[in-house]
């Protein structure tokens, strides 16, 4: 089961954009980026693609999906009692990534991109909510590609047959090395989980502008080292 979402709500408060931005009201920058905020409002086609997709098997550090299998251990895990897990890709649309390539100063270019950031936002949140609406999972908890040496950039052509032609679909496609593009989009499986799991808590990364959680040194050793799964 393949689902596509193309009719998301996007919505900029000029207000939030500028604090965002930290750029003062009433000045002529923030005259420019409601220009900007009205411009990617009427374009911007924010999109989310996913699957149902079943643990057919798992070995020690694999897990088979549809007949795909997916080596990680922290996978392998995290899936221990699992049976059903929604692979996913959500961009903020090629229509608004076009947009913003058009813009050759470098100060417009910053502004899109985080216009970009936030339609990505928005793509993620109208997908989480329709997954409660339609199946009542529960807390969900995600792996993405290249979060963590054990679930690397590589797996990106594994998960994305596990949806079809995600390009065709959605527009979203893999470079020579695994890259998204547009690059505001996110891939991963969202998995059904007790515990709630975010990669930033195995990465040892500092000052990582994207951090969601905290590390924990001792979290691997604990949960995903040699033990009864």
């Amino acid at each position: 089961m393949i689902t596509i979402l193309d009719r998301i709500p996007f919505h900029i408060d000029p207000l939030v954009l500028a604090d965002e931005l930290r750029v003062k009201e009433g000045s002529s920058h923030a005259v420019q980026l409601r220009q900007l905020a009205s411009q990617a409002e009427a374009i911007a086609r924010p999109k989310a693609l996913y699957g149902l997709s079943f643990v057919e098997a798992k070995g020690k550090d694999w897990v088979e999906l549809d007949d795909s299998r997916f080596s990680s251990r922290i996978l392998r895990v995290n899936l221990k009692g699992v049976h059903r897990v929604f692979p996913y890709v959500v961009t903020c649309g090629v229509e608004l990534d076009a947009w913003s390539n058009n813009f050759d100063d470098f100060l417009l270019r910053y502004y899109a991109d985080v216009i970009k950031e936030m339609a990505l936002t928005a793509a993620v949140k109208a997908l989480d909510e329709h997954l409660e609406n339609q199946f009542h999972p529960g807390p969900l908890s995600s792996m993405n590609p290249g979060s963590l040496g054990d679930w690397p950039l590589e797996v990106q052509p594994q998960l994305f047959a596990l949806l079809g032609n995600v390009e065709e679909m959605i527009g979203v496609r893999l470079t020579s090395s695994y890259l998204m593009l547009p690059t505001k989009s996110i891939s991963g499986l969202y998995f059904p989980t007790d515990q709630r799991f975010v990669s930033c808590q195995l990465c040892p990364r500092e000052n990582c502008p994207s951090r969601r959680a905290p590390y924990d040194e001792h979290l691997y050793e604990l949960k995903y080292v040699e033990q009864e799964i």
